[in-house]
């Protein structure tokens, strides 16, 4: 239940929804970053964050689809391995610590993506083979459904380290990488047998107007490179209270 500052939460959930949405992901992580830390039942969490990451992923994906060639072959061999997976990692809980401490570690994913710390390849470093993409789909897919993410944040950086789509393909095949994983593990979590805090509902809807204004200016015109900044310390300081918990 939340307390004392909610009102952050009206602010920080759009904006880092516009930040994520604006390089092809959902923003599931983050989302699940504020919820954690301002006390909402682990139990809601979870298929919140997921619901949110699907409108938004798929917003996203929408917005950068029309600006590339959609690398179909690539995504598929990833997908199809990663579904099932997620949809068995949403079947799962785990200690709301542990739980803690990984969310921690996930989140210097986008921090270290938000800064830039991932090379863009000039070439492909690996050729794409069915087996590794298929291993990458099945590691991510149980990720993202245990711990309630898209897994974006986690396949966008190798798919940039191994040269296999660019910045913009990148996007586009992550947010729907997201979107579906997100949706597996959504079933995956019973999601309709859990009552919801009343207040989970009135963040969505500006959540979502804050992914779809992010999936607009990331495709056709740019990031707000200071506010991204800014969110990079705080999800440091929340990363590193949460591997500590």
């Amino acid at each position: 239940m939340m307390e004392g500052f909610t009102w952050v939460l009206f602010i920080l959930l759009p904006l880092v929804a516009f930040l994520y949405a604006a390089v092809g992901h959902g923003g599931a992580s983050s989302y699940l970053m504020f919820l954690t830390i301002f006390n909402f039942a682990p139990a809601e969490i979870r298929p919140t964050a997921l619901i949110l990451n699907i409108i938004v992923s798929s917003m996203a994906f929408l917005a950068f689809r029309k600006t590339v060639k959609f690398p179909i072959k690539l995504f598929l061999y990833i997908i199809i391995f990663s579904v099932p997976a997620a949809f068995v990692g949403g079947k799962i809980l785990i200690d709301a610590t542990l739980y803690k401490q990984i969310l921690g570690i996930l989140l210097f994913f986008p921090i270290l993506r938000f800064l830039n710390v991932f090379p863009k390849s000039k070439g492909k470093q690996i050729k794409e083979n069915w087996a590794l993409l298929g291993a990458l789909g099945l590691g991510i897919g149980f990720i993202s459904g245990l711990i309630g993410i898209g897994g974006g944040i986690i396949l966008s950086p190798i798919l940039l380290l191994l040269g296999w789509t660019d910045m913009k393909e990148t996007a586009a095949v992550s947010a729907l990488f997201i979107c579906l994983n997100s949706i597996s593990g959504l079933l995956g979590s019973n999601f309709l047998n859990i009552t919801y805090d009343p207040q989970l509902w009135i963040l969505m809807p500006l959540t979502i107007v804050g992914g779809a204004l992010g999936a607009y200016f990331g495709a056709n015109v740019f990031n707000f490179k200071a506010v991204k900044y800014t969110l990079t310390v705080v999800l440091f300081i929340a990363a590193i209270k949460l591997v500590l918990s």
